[in-house]
């Protein structure tokens, strides 16, 4: 078989292009842009014929209603109440792909219409696209609806990986949506090597797929639950719904003078900085929100703007404004009403006022109190002695609580520390630095080692 993997970095999901053999192609949860797979159909001579959803993402605007507009039929959930056309399948319902066959599998946990789909050459697997009900060396969390639904979808869970999954072939490949370390579905890291596994592969590995009972495992699951992005609340509902379909043609970025730029402002737009955070410690607008683009960039606009805000860019001359678009897009954002033209130089020329920020090297910081504002995981496992600790995420709820007096902000590189300086920036802290590098750069500085355990 020919199954080519189409990977979100970003997101840490993959999606899947499968050749069916007769020209045509089935997509199993494609991304909101359809080019990746377009072009990978267009290289082995396919078109795309069917788009099959294993549950309503949270993470991701679903792009399958992108390729039913091409003519493919979108395959779901019956459970999952669409409001658009689609084919809805129950468990063991079966789905004639022209000499191969793709049969659907009830697999409630991860969310409660959770399907995973069978890929038979007549009795014989070929593949099993799982979406979050089994990764690698672990599952995708349970807690994304309400907490009253979170235990009962691990107990779910459970039952799903043990009844319908494992009495799979050993050697049955599976090819699972929640892929690599950056995704926040999963519960616990996920496992490196690749994008698929085997079910023998995940029985034999993975301590939470090894709880010897549903009490143990949903135990153990729920325990492993972080905070996750904000927007995770709503495109359920978006995908549900139905995302609004581009034809593939996203909408450009309008070039604003200073003077439309400011009046956006002052009418309630929100002010993304994507350029590097060299270049907005060096000067930026006011209130203006430091997140740099880069592959991270949709988590944490998800994670901190509000999904109906107007947005407006500032940006370097040299950046990709395709890839900001089609960020924004997957997500769920669709107000951009453009960029400011000419960056800051243009800003500047127009004599309006800018902000700026320290960038330190870590031993220029001993005097300041440390501020990590890296994942609860990731502070435990080592951090600097005295930190102290707040999720980005939740930063803006517990600024009040912060100490007064000098802040040296600082995460791994420095991208999600200038996002914090941005924020409480503009709640009108000022006596900020955002230190450049991690823990280790800041430990092999000063030569002192690293902590665990929580913060004081």
């Amino acid at each position: 078989m020919d199954i080519g993997p189409i990977v979100d970095e970003g997101l840490g999901n993959a999606s899947y292009l499968v050749d069916l053999g007769d020209g045509r192609a089935l997509v199993v949860d494609p991304g909101r842009d359809p080019h990746p797979y377009l072009e990978a159909a267009g290289l082995r001579g396919l078109h795309v014929a069917f788009a099959a959803e294993t549950h309503l993402h949270a993470d991701f605007v679903s792009g399958s209603r992108e390729f039913q507009a091409l003519g493919a039929t979108i395959l779901a959930s019956a459970e999952g109440g669409l409001e658009f056309a689609h084919r809805g399948l129950r468990d063991g319902d079966v789905v004639d792909l022209g000499g191969l066959v793709l049969q659907a599998l009830a697999t409630p946990g991860h969310t409660p219409e959770h399907l995973s789909y069978l890929l038979l050459d007549g009795s014989a697997p070929l593949a099993a696209f799982t979406g979050g009900a089994l990764l690698r060396g672990s599952v995708a969390r349970t807690d994304l609806l309400t907490p009253e639904q979170t235990e009962p979808l691990a107990r779910a869970l459970f039952r799903s990986i043990q009844n319908r999954l494992f009495v799979l072939p050993d050697d049955t490949p599976v090819y699972p949506t929640h892929d690599a370390g950056a995704t926040f579905c999963a519960a616990g890291p996920v496992a490196g090597g690749g994008t698929s596994t085997t079910i023998g592969q995940e029985k034999a590995g993975g301590a939470l797929l090894h709880a010897p009972d549903e009490e143990t495992f949903a135990r153990d699951l729920m325990a492993t639950c972080g905070t996750y992005p904000r927007y995770f609340l709503r495109l359920r509902e978006v995908n549900r719904r139905g995302p609004t379909v581009y034809g593939g043609r996203p909408p450009l970025l309008r070039p604003l003078g200073a003077e439309d730029f400011r009046w956006l402002l002052e009418g309630g737009a929100e002010v993304i900085d994507a350029r590097p955070i060299g270049e907005f410690a060096a000067g930026h607008i006011s209130g203006a929100l430091s997140i740099e683009l880069r592959p991270a960039f949709a988590t944490w606009l998800g994670w901190l703007v509000p999904g109906d805000r107007s947005l407006v860019f500032v940006l370097s001359e040299g950046q990709d404004r395709e890839d900001l678009i089609r960020q924004c897009l997957k997500v769920g954002y669709e107000h951009l009403a453009g960029e400011l033209a000419g960056g800051m130089a243009a800003w500047r020329e127009a004599g309006l006022p800018e902000m700026k920020l320290s960038l330190v090297r870590p031993e220029e910081a001993a005097r300041a109190t440390f501020l990590d504002v890296r994942q609860r995981s990731e502070f435990e496992a080592a951090h600097i002695p005295d930190a102290i600790h707040a999720e980005l995420g939740t930063l803006d709820e517990v600024a009040d609580s912060l100490p007064s007096g000098p802040l040296a902000l600082h995460c791994g590189h420095g991208e999600r520390a200038m996002t914090a300086a941005s924020l409480l920036e503009r709640r009108g802290r000022k006596d900020l630095a955002v230190v450049l590098g991690g823990p280790k750069d800041w430990s092999r500085s000063v030569g002192r080692p690293l902590v665990r355990g929580r913060s004081r």
